[in-house]
């Protein structure tokens, strides 16, 4: 293991003031990995570092992180371990040799909420306690506060509430449930609407992309318009949990579908695929028509999930 070179030289008020600081393993230097490792270090948390590629950790070691020469020995230099590998393969095979007893495992790995279910009882029949994240975030958000990201966090309350305060300390923290797969499944959800999003933006700039427009243009109008839609989803939320999708609704779907004629011709006419607004589009046809007529709004939703 090669040690902590910032330690060497602490004076006793800095080794006190990091004695307090809860020490953490963290297990993946990717971009999001070193900006979490760099996060904690800058906040004076003792840090222990692995990653498949060793180069990768000279930086930290510079920057005052203990490197560890294998993901076992990086487990067992602390009770809390950070996981933030590739997928759920890599988690397999960086973990197979440590004895994980008494560990308190953060799996910040993206995967699914199945994934997120079956490595917390993997991790249980391991002797460790386990909580899964979901990190809505990227690199150059973390350790920046007003940048506005976080990370969704599920799994035992009590162990999340043992550290939250260090687990917020490169980004913010919302816990989403004692279900493990709870973090997952509000990260994919999230990042599910933002690819909706530029799906529809990218449509928009594919119908002026021959014209003389400059993008420059549109774009802080679509932005503007995005932001004034976006309340909307407060509207669908309220009309799901009360069963009445008629409720604040002003725009019809009836009459919404009396306009998808205009959407796709000035599509056809431009000269632009309406590959990303068509499934949506047939979605809203097959509610209406299920629905008799009526407003039929979060019908959609229902049709998904079927």
């Amino acid at each position: 293991m090669t040690r902590n070179p910032v330690e060497k030289s602490a004076t006793p008020v800095e080794k006190a003031t990091l004695a307090k600081k809860t020490p953490v393993t963290l297990l993946g230097l990717g971009a999001m990995g070193t900006a979490l490792a760099r996060a904690w270090l800058a906040a004076g948390h003792p840090l222990t570092v692995w990653n498949r590629t060793p180069a990768r950790a000279a930086a930290l070691a510079a920057e005052g992180a203990t490197v560890a020469d294998s993901a076992a020995e990086a487990v067992a230099a602390n009770t809390l371990v950070v996981v933030c590998l590739l997928d759920a393969a890599s988690v397999d095979e960086a973990l197979a040799g440590a004895d994980l007893a008494g560990r308190d495992l953060v799996d910040l790995t993206t995967g699914t909420p199945a994934q997120a279910r079956a490595r917390a009882e993997w991790a249980r029949e391991r002797g460790a306690r386990h909580l899964d994240g979901g990190i809505m975030a990227v690199p150059s958000m973390i350790g920046v506060p007003e940048a506005g990201g976080y990370v969704f966090y599920s799994g035992s309350r009590e162990l999340f509430e043992r550290h939250r305060e260090t687990l917020g300390v490169p980004v913010g923290t919302t816990y989403v449930g004692e279900d493990p797969g709870f973090a997952a499944l509000h990260d994919v959800a999230l990042l599910s609407a933002m690819y909706g999003m530029f799906a529809g933006a990218a449509h928009a700039f594919a119908l002026i992309r021959k014209e003389d427009i400059d993008p420059a243009s549109l774009a802080p109008l679509l932005a503007d318009w995005l932001v004034a839609m976006a309340p909307s989803v407060h509207l669908t939320a309220d009309q799901l949990r009360n069963g009445d999708d008629t409720e604040g609704a002003d725009s019809s779907l009836a009459m919404q579908v009396a306009g998808i004629p205009t959407f796709l011709t000035t599509a056809e006419q431009q000269g632009v695929s309406p590959e990303l607004l068509s499934p949506y589009f047939t979605l809203m046809r097959r509610s209406l028509a299920e629905s008799g007529g009526g407003e039929g709004g979060t019908g959609m939703i229902d049709l998904l999930v079927r």
